[in-house]
């Protein structure tokens, strides 16, 4: 999701989605541990989008 489309979102939206993606980071490492990953990049790109959130909602 690109940071324009982010800022769009009210608070309580980003907020919401801020702990959706972390919910999703911590399955993909419980995933990638017990070798059922096979797309290794999403977790950069998760790990960027939940920045670009938490950048916004400081």
């Amino acid at each position: 999701m690109k940071i324009s489309e982010i800022r769009q979102k009210p608070k309580k939206e980003l907020e919401s989605m801020l702990l959706e993606r972390r919910e999703h980071l911590r399955n993909l490492r419980f995933d990638l541990a017990s070798g059922k990953v096979k797309n290794v990049r999403e977790i950069r790109e998760l790990k960027k989008e939940i920045a670009r959130i938490l950048t916004l909602l400081r």
